[in-house]
């Protein structure tokens, strides 16, 4: 694994992290008392001589799964008594696509994402080698695909769409790429994470 895409996306993530960020978005369902906590990792592939450069590891739920069936999403889930997120997100990761988490190089965690189905989500930023053997679980994962993180980040391809659940309206981010559409929490927590960056970037 090369140094450099960590090493930048370390910088990036200190420096977008330094203060507050501005128009983060929140999810547009109201959000309950009581949430549940959860994590997910965001692992960034480090392909090296991509010309589309690094990917993003996203999964399919499976249809018959009662959270979020067949959406785009981030390995992840709750966090048991005593975990750290960002242990959950490791382990979530190992259970659901097998990573090793010896082979993750983590971050850190951003920013914690709240959502009107009742959980309090942290992301865990983190960088994996390239060519990392993948092994889904089909409890749990119905497929995996690997979006260039350049595509995610882009907020000229984050659009806004209609959207409802349990009689409550609102709009919220959509992402599409190669027939692969990510919306919802997911989407938002890829708009956010975009938000810290871009203040990396311009600082």
């Amino acid at each position: 694994m090369s140094q450099s895409l960590f090493d930048r996306l370390n910088t990036l993530y200190l420096t977008g992290h330094a203060g507050p960020a501005p128009d983060l978005i929140d999810d547009w369902r109201v959000v309950p008392d009581g949430l549940r906590p959860a994590a997910v990792l965001i692992a960034i592939t480090d392909r090296v001589g991509h010309g589309d450069g690094p990917g993003v590891l996203l999964i399919h739920r499976p249809s018959h799964m009662r959270a979020h069936p067949g959406q785009a999403a981030f390995p992840g889930g709750k966090i048991e008594p005593g975990e750290l997120p960002v242990e959950a997100a490791l382990r979530e990761a190992n259970e659901e696509l097998g990573i090793d988490p010896a082979m993750v190089r983590v971050i850190g965690a951003t920013d914690r994402y709240r959502t009107g189905t009742g959980y309090d989500i942290t992301p865990v930023l983190a960088v994996v080698p390239e060519g990392l053997p993948i092994k889904p679980n089909p409890a749990e994962v119905a497929g995996w695909f690997e979006p260039p993180l350049s595509l995610l980040l882009d907020r000229r391809g984050h659009g806004w769409i209609e959207a409802e659940w349990n009689g409550q309206k609102g709009r919220t981010i959509e992402i599409v790429w190669q027939g692969h559409r990510i919306w919802g929490v997911t989407a938002a927590i890829i708009a956010n994470l975009a938000r810290r960056l871009a203040i990396a970037d311009t600082a």
